[in-house]
């Protein structure tokens, strides 16, 4: 799924729609337009059905994002940062950097998006009797919101992946055996213990004339399938980014050389690598045991050939605290963001005294976690 539209930015967390939630927003338009035609008596004017009907999905999509809302400020509670908040064709996902550290603090954030959604459906059917006073019309359009909630709240509940209610049982299951990956597979099996009964219940539905209901019913169950095997492969990827460290990805992508060294030995050693790699590496400057910074080409660019002999790399070198670095004992996914807020998509490795160890790159960290993984290109 791509990242879609920014509609805006809440306190730091963009709010995006897919363009597939253009098509939701017609079919649930035209499903309530046709519900508010044939419920209300009088009939109303086919206007106001319209408009009643898109006012409907838009608040039904805005009860989408609340509930997302509530995973978001949970998790920002539960010091996990969010990228983004998306509502596509089939609802919303809110996208964190990394998952909680702790059992309880997943449990929370799971729960928080049901529990708003509970809140809301109560709070709009205990507000429908009293809107009667205004309008029959904003009875109806308060039941109908509030049903909608109560059925989005206790659907989330179910207990398997993808759904909310498999991330609490697998925070439980994590919070009791003290493992988890025992409550990320207890979850994936019930998410699709669940999904195949929709199907099998579907199918049945079907052939007992169901139609379009069992249809449904069969394609829930296919897309909950699908979406549990890519929780599961998702959570698998988050576990092995948290396992791994840095030094497990990290390779020796620096020279070394001496401040005493003239320029031209810089370049001597340019000349060494070849095509495909010349530039590439890092050289780093030393006097003896002691580590001074590091040297780019530039000087060998802005000096004429006649300065090379003149002049040092210890005349040109910069602090090696200007380059992006990670320490080796550090989770592999600290090195994923150091790497990617790096124009170079690199950074030093450094030893816990904070000495040079090594680099790591995109493919480094690529091929260090389908190792784990077990996959081989």
């Amino acid at each position: 799924m791509g990242e879609g539209w920014t509609l805006l930015t809440f306190r730091g967390v963009p709010l995006r729609i897919q363009p597939s939630w253009l098509f939701a927003l017609a079919i649930f338009t035209t499903l309530f337009q046709g519900r508010y035609a044939s419920e209300v008596t009088p009939a109303v004017p086919m206007l106001v059905s319209w408009g009643l009907g898109l006012a409907t999905a838009l608040m039904l999509f805005l009860s989408v994002l609340l509930h997302e809302l509530g995973h978001a400020v949970m998790a920002v509670r539960e010091g996990v940062k969010v990228l983004s908040i998306t509502l596509f064709h089939l609802g919303g996902i809110a996208r964190v950097e990394k998952e909680c550290a702790t059992a309880m603090g997943s449990l929370r954030i799971a729960a928080a998006g049901p529990l708003v959604s509970l809140l809301l459906a109560l709070g709009l059917l205990l507000a429908a009797v009293p809107a009667g006073a205004v309008s029959p019309l904003l009875t109806l359009l308060c039941t109908q919101l509030g049903l909608l909630n109560l059925m989005l709240g206790l659907f989330n509940l179910l207990p398997g992946l993808p759904l909310d209610g498999g991330l609490i049982l697998k925070a439980l299951v994590w919070q009791f055996s003290g493992s988890q990956k025992r409550g990320m597979q207890v979850a994936a099996a019930s998410g699709r213990a669940l999904a195949t009964l929709l199907i099998v219940m579907g199918g049945l539905l079907l052939l007992q004339g169901g139609g379009f209901n069992g249809v449904m019913l069969m394609l829930i169950g296919w897309f909950g399938l699908g979406a549990n095997r890519s929780q599961s492969q998702m959570l698998v990827l988050h576990q092995v980014l948290q396992d791994l460290k840095v030094a497990d990805a990290a390779s020796r992508r620096f020279r070394v050389i001496e401040s005493d060294q003239p320029l031209r030995k810089l370049s001597q050693l340019r000349l060494q690598d070849d095509e495909a790699k010349r530039g590439a590496d890092w050289v780093l400057i030393c006097r003896g045991p002691h580590w001074l910074g590091w040297v780019d080409d530039q000087p060998l660019r802005d000096l004429p050939v006649q300065q090379w002999d003149l002049q040092t790399v210890g005349d040109h070198l910069r602090p090696l605290e200007s380059l992006p670095s990670v320490v080796e004992s550090a989770p592999i996914w600290q090195a994923i963001n150091v790497v990617e807020a790096s124009d170079q998509g690199r950074a030093l490795v450094l030893s816990p005294a904070g000495l040079p160890a090594g680099t790591v790159d995109r493919m480094d960290i690529a091929e260090a976690v389908l190792k784990r993984l077990g996959v081989r290109l």
